[in-house]
């Protein structure tokens, strides 16, 4: 405690610097506007600033690359809420009761629950990384192939909560989603799936591509159609928004879930913020005294969803600071930020550059802080936006989504699959099949395939000594009843609506 207590003072000297605060007032500015774009992800954001901290020192390089990857994360609940488009996949739970609660004239509650949450989670995030960094490490080093593959499956498993109303149609919905998610490259032997030959496909279905063109285009031709639809969301106002955040103090025992979820699934390596969001979301459902009342505009949906995928941020660095293994793909881009200035990850970087490395984690606290002044103010102009009327402002939300689909790799496939994506999601929204499933099956997808096929590859191929290998190991034990409970409660839920 002494040897965390000396670093915290000297990271709080470097922080007296008027740059590093300048840098993170900048960083955090700059976030909130690659966040709150559809398109333009929190990895990108991070990366395109990497090279620019190259003369800075690495207190200042670092504290810039933090308060974009801080803030970024919690913008995509901007667009979320107020377009119905995630500004990254961090985002895609968000929409299930943000954009509900726009569409009845209360966006300003749901941008001020938003930004609370994300705040809390993502500090409450930080502490877990100032304090508890050693221990948490040494959890994800006992996640191996099986536990990452039924962690996989646990998140699948959230489809039959999301899938309530019609429960057939929801896991058509995400056996799709799973299809989708293997097509390109397979994880191991390298073989080229259901590609057509296209080489953009290799690398797999764009995430972020996919999510522009499920959520967008459905309700803008949706809008276009029926301009009725669009009337309530004329009256949202972001007024009041400081005082309407203490309204997060209702929900303190969803943050306590909502924050050890999102810590926990950020300190095991590639389960990212998307996974958090969705786990939160149903956890939220599930002890709700109201679970009918989630994707309809329930404040809950949102408070958990933003609180989760914002305290992955913290729990994501815990891998990445002490074992030099990367929380997800925002935190490989930082691990390449933390070598260039010299610094080799690992235990001994809290000891041997202790002020650096601490002020690092000390400068995310003031990001997390920054942002809501930012956010707030962003999301107040952000809500003019959806008042501009149907026949403008659907044209303006494509334009904004072809520019977003193509700025990802610079390519015009991506905007023709934004395109099909969303054609493919207006057709669902017709045929009242919920989208959200999918979008589960697309992110977990590949996840579950790659972990699958390396555990067959430790047993050598053979399936009875993988299944022995699921019931031999204690972790593996626990996510198993954890997703067995899951379904059980999703299908009594289910039959008692029935």
């Amino acid at each position: 405690m002494d040897t965390v207590l000396n670093g915290i003072s000297l990271g709080a000297a470097q922080l007296l610097d008027p740059v590093v605060l300048m840098l993170i007032v900048f960083g955090t500015i700059f976030g909130i506007v690659i966040g709150s774009l559809p398109g333009l992800t929190s990895t990108m954001g991070v990366a395109l600033l990497v090279p620019v901290t190259f003369t800075m020192s690495p207190v200042q390089g670092l504290s810039l690359l933090g308060a974009v990857y801080c803030s970024s994360t919690y913008a995509g609940a901007i667009s979320a809420i107020l377009l119905n488009i995630p500004g990254t996949p961090s985002n895609c739970s968000t929409v299930l009761d943000g954009y509900p609660m726009t569409r009845k004239g209360q966006g300003s509650q749901a941008i001020a629950l938003a930004t609370a949450g994300s705040a809390i989670g993502g500090f409450v995030s930080n502490v877990a990384l100032l304090f508890l960094a050693p221990p948490l490490a040494a959890l994800a080093l006992r996640f191996g192939s099986q536990e990452y593959f039924l962690l996989a499956l646990f998140g699948v498993s959230v489809i039959a909560s999301l899938s309530e109303r019609n429960i057939m149609k929801g896991f058509i919905s995400g056996t799709l989603g799973l299809f989708l998610a293997i097509i390109g490259m397979h994880p191991l032997t390298g073989d080229i799936r259901f590609a057509m030959g296209i080489p953009e496909l290799f690398n797999g279905l764009p995430m972020v591509v996919a999510l522009i063109g499920l959520y967008s285009l459905p309700e803008i031709i949706d809008n276009l159609a029926n301009p009725a639809n669009v009337a309530q969301a004329s009256v949202a106002e972001v007024r009041g928004g400081f005082r309407q955040m203490l309204d997060i103090f209702k929900y303190k025992i969803l943050m306590v879930r909502s924050t050890l979820i999102g810590i926990i699934v950020g300190v095991v390596p590639g389960a990212g913020s998307s996974i958090a969001g969705f786990l939160a979301y149903d956890d939220a459902k599930r002890v709700s005294k109201s679970p009918e009342t989630f994707g309809s505009g329930n404040p809950e949906g949102v408070v958990s969803s933003e609180t989760a995928n914002n305290a992955v941020v913290g729990g994501s660095l815990v891998p990445t600071l002490t074992l030099g293994i990367p929380g997800n793909a925002v935190s490989a881009v930082m691990l390449g930020g933390l070598m260039i200035h010299g610094l080799k990850p690992g235990p001994g970087l809290f000891t041997d550059s202790s002020g650096i490395t601490y002020g690092f984690i000390l400068s995310m606290f003031l990001a997390n802080l920054f942002f809501i002044p930012v956010g707030l103010m962003v999301a107040r102009y952000g809500v003019s936006f959806i008042k501009t009327p149907a026949n403008i402002l659907g044209p303006l939300v494509i334009g904004l989504g072809v520019i977003g689909a193509y700025a990802i790799n610079m390519s015009l496939v991506d905007v023709w699959i934004m395109m099909a994506m969303g054609m493919l999601g207006y057709a669902m929204k017709c045929f009242d099949v919920p989208r959200e499933p999918l979008v589960l099956g697309l992110v977990l997808g590949s996840m579950a395939e790659g972990e699958l096929a390396r555990s067959m590859s430790l047993v050598q191929d053979s399936v009875p000594n993988l299944v022995m290998s699921f019931f031999t190991r204690p972790l593996s034990l626990l996510i198993m009843g954890l997703t067995a409970l899951s379904l059980l409660q999703a299908f009594r839920s289910y039959r008692r609506r029935a």
